[in-house]
């Protein structure tokens, strides 16, 4: 079920037995729905009211305190996050990230039970390739409300990933993760596909369309699309793999 939170006000209900597992995903605009008025440049023609935020952290309030809920959030949602936890405040940057660079993981994750094995499939151990398009910086503020799995770079405040929240049943696995990048990126015909019919239908302006058209036609190919695909499947695919999983067998008694 797909709830348009920001532009029709339409928040899930909390943690209740029937929801369980929550995707937040990327949008443009900026951090602070205040700021989006059309005019802020850094709003990207984005008119929106404030009126959903408040129910949204009230429903990261439930999520993180319901031991059997998780959540996986990614770009925009990754900033939401971040604002409603303090753990980091939202810098505008002076030269927009796109493309696919190198992120870091943090000294912890390389000892994380889950991100550890990322760690090991990486060449150097460490730094891993992202699908990027972000107006905006997560700088570090509370390190001791939330586990950083990675930054934009070595020595680097700029916080990519976090942990929030993590199951209890000896997995290890991120029971509430963000991410600054777009790991749902990971069939390229199919997203060129969507970018095509975005533009046709008017729904992107052409800077938007030849940013994304550029990453998936230019970039996103041999080895980099390899390193990419792996990126996706340890910060989304198979975080959201586990957690259906596990409910599958909660709800079918197994």
């Amino acid at each position: 079920i797909s709830y348009d939170v920001r532009r029709r006000l339409q928040v899930p209900t909390s943690p209740n037995g029937r929801f369980q597992l929550y995707i937040a995903t990327g949008g443009p605009g900026h951090l602070d729905p205040r700021q989006n008025d059309g005019r802020n440049p850094h709003s990207q023609g984005i008119v929106e009211s404030s009126a959903w935020e408040a129910p949204l952290f009230h429903l990261f309030d439930a999520i993180v305190a319901n031991e059997n809920a998780a959540l996986v959030a990614v770009c925009h949602s990754f900033g939401l996050l971040c604002r409603w936890s303090g753990v980091a405040r939202p810098e505008v940057r002076e030269e927009k990230s796109s493309g696919t660079p190198l992120n870091a993981l943090t000294d912890e994750a390389a000892l994380h039970p889950w991100f550890s094995q990322f760690a090991e499939r990486l060449p150097d151990h460490r730094h891993f390739r992202v699908i990027d398009n972000r107006l905006f910086d997560l700088q570090l503020e509370s390190p001791v409300k939330s586990f950083p799995v990675a930054f934009e770079s070595a020595g680097s405040q700029a916080l990519t990933m976090i942990e929030l929240a993590r199951m209890q049943d000896g997995s290890g696995m991120p029971r509430v993760l963000g991410s600054n990048h777009h790991p749902e990126i990971v069939d390229r015909d199919h997203i060129r596909q969507v970018l095509e019919e975005k533009r046709t239908k008017g729904e992107v302006d052409e800077q938007w369309y030849r940013e994304r058209t550029q990453t998936m036609s230019a970039l996103l190919q041999g080895d980099t699309e390899d390193q990419s695909r792996l990126t996706s499947e340890f910060t989304l695919l198979g975080p959201i793999r586990h957690h259906i999983r596990r409910l599958v067998r909660e709800r079918s008694g197994r």
